[in-house]
């Protein structure tokens, strides 16, 4: 079984076939939120930290941090919202630009082992982030699509991933620390996004033997009712072998479709999560899991 280690300073969270799904949360992302956004321009990062909390306490095992704000010095940002992200909670962070030097500053700050959000198949980018993400021992989301664009055929960019993996391996970087991306589209524009992702993770896991992550919310855009969505794409997507998603644990469908996922594939020993979760409270005066079930046989 391939594990992708991810640690801050005091915890550590593994990524696998065998193991429960991991959820990292999105809401540390500027992009849409203008609020945010300003906020984090002005140097306030209160929001930030309670998104943090929140994200947390629903659920998330790791959080994904990004400061892409248009005319904004993004390192500094970046650097910082880590920084304050790391003093509020001791959860594994994805490290999330699409700027080199925000990575940079990034991984500077990092306490542990960052998961670096992102490097794709295009020879520039890998020649620029490769590097820093060997030279700070982090783990990789890898992205599949190159200078040709994100292909609608799965099984070129089965080809883009692999091409990354290998270029990884050049560097020092281990296929276990490379966690592929396989690139969800709107299902309500492409009506076969969906088989094409879950036949593109099949092939990730058993021939690319690597882990796997995704904007979860990208498959909904443009459709009502995007949660319902969102929770069918990943009980799907997790039969399918991905390990990782990268969405928000707010939503209490999205976390009881993975928690269920969680117990169908047998990654749940004896339910205790799920359990532990939705069991409901005795009533007062009674013991605990005796409450219901003893007051039925008394009308028998």
């Amino acid at each position: 079984m391939t594990v992708t280690l991810i640690s801050s300073a005091s915890k550590e969270v593994r990524i696998g076939y065998d193991l429960p799904f991991v959820i990292i949360g999105e809401r540390i992302n500027p992009t849409g939120r203008k609020i945010l956004a300003e906020e984090m321009k002005q140097g306030d990062y209160s929001r930030v930290e309670s998104d943090a909390l929140a994200q947390v306490a629903a659920g998330a095992q790791m959080l994904d941090v990004n400061a892409g704000i248009p005319l904004a010095d993004e390192p500094a940002i970046l650097a910082e919202a880590i920084r304050v992200v790391q003093a509020a909670t001791d959860v594994p962070l994805s490290i999330d630009s699409s700027i080199v030097a925000a990575l940079e500053a990034g991984l500077s700050v990092y306490e542990g082992k960052a998961l670096v959000n992102s490097v794709t198949g295009e020879e520039e980018r890998l020649e620029q982030v490769l590097p820093l993400v060997a030279q700070h021992g982090a783990a990789v989301v890898a992205i599949s699509n190159d200078e040709t664009g994100i292909s609608e055929d799965p099984d070129v960019r089965f080809e883009v991933a692999k091409k990354i993996v290998e270029r990884a391996a050049d560097y020092g970087i281990p296929r276990c620390d490379v966690v592929v991306d396989p690139l969800v589209m709107p299902i309500g524009a492409i009506n076969s996004s969906g088989k094409q992702v879950m036949h593109l993770v099949r092939r990730l896991r058993e021939e690319l033997k690597v882990n796997t992550t995704c904007g979860a919310s990208n498959v909904s855009f443009g459709l009502p009712n995007r949660n319902g969505i969102n929770s069918a794409f990943l009980t799907m997507a997790i039969a399918a072998g991905m390990t990782s998603a990268i969405t928000s644990p707010l939503h209490a469908e999205v976390m009881q479709a993975v928690l269920g996922a969680n117990v169908m594939m047998g990654n749940d020993p004896h339910c205790a999560n799920w359990i532990r979760k939705y069991r409901e409270p005795a009533a007062e005066g009674e013991e605990p899991g005796r409450g219901r079930r003893s007051r039925r046989r008394r009308n028998i």
